[in-house]
């Protein structure tokens, strides 16, 4: 049922956290022009818990959601994010509590930055530079989980590629690569380190100047 984990979570130690079968926010990304990303941020209202601080869009999980439901309707609802345009490319527990509640960060990209309108939760809306989002008053939860979320960004090398076409297509997008974190790879910006794309990590010689990612998980 729609807004059934709207509530407070009580923990054993007092605490208490919002929603009652956990919660969860969107980590969006677009890209920039001239290369890099740009990362959505929410101004919260000041009348919200850490109202003026600045997070993600986000909120409760309903019992019928996952968490990957629940971000992107959250983000839908607070920013005007459409979901047919939202491409998840992976998920992080960011905060857990002794009761049991969990909040998860979902990350996904869009193709271009979307325009935006705010709800009442939100005082306002920013496509900020991924590089000078941790410059704003973070909410404290966002600015814990932050370091694990920020994307490494990575130019890519097509020379030699045959699916070079292939790849070109799905960029710029986020990579996941699980313990390792994840890479924003960019088809424009010269700037970054370069990333090599191989059918297989034995296809490439180690270098500790090149990021080998396998095509799987860029085509993913």
């Amino acid at each position: 049922m729609r807004g059934d984990g709207d509530g407070f979570l009580e923990s054993p130690d007092g605490t208490r956290q919002w929603g009652l079968f956990g919660a969860a926010g969107l980590l969006l990304r677009a890209p920039r022009q001239g290369g890099g990303a740009l990362v959505l941020l929410q101004h919260r209202a000041p009348w919200s818990h850490q109202g003026g601080t600045w997070a993600l869009p986000g909120g409760a999980r309903d019992s019928h959601e996952t968490s990957v439901h629940a971000a992107v309707r959250e983000a839908q609802e607070e920013a005007g994010i459409a979901p047919d345009a939202v491409r998840v490319r992976g998920s992080r527990v960011t905060s857990t509590a002794a009761s049991g509640w969990t909040y998860t960060t979902v990350v996904a990209d869009v193709s271009e930055t979307l325009p935006t309108t705010a709800n009442r939760e939100s005082a306002a809306l920013a496509w900020v530079p991924e590089e000078e989002v941790d410059d704003r008053p973070l909410h404290p939860g966002f600015a814990a989980a932050w370091p694990a979320l920020r994307a490494v960004p990575a130019r890519v090398d097509l020379d030699g590629i045959a699916e070079a076409a292939a790849v070109a297509a799905v960029l710029p997008r986020t990579v996941d690569l699980a313990d390792r974190g994840f890479v924003w790879l960019d088809a424009l910006s010269a700037a970054a380190p370069t990333a090599r794309i191989s059918r297989y990590d034995k296809d490439v010689e180690a270098d500790d100047s090149l990021l080998v990612l396998t095509l799987d998980q860029v085509l993913s």
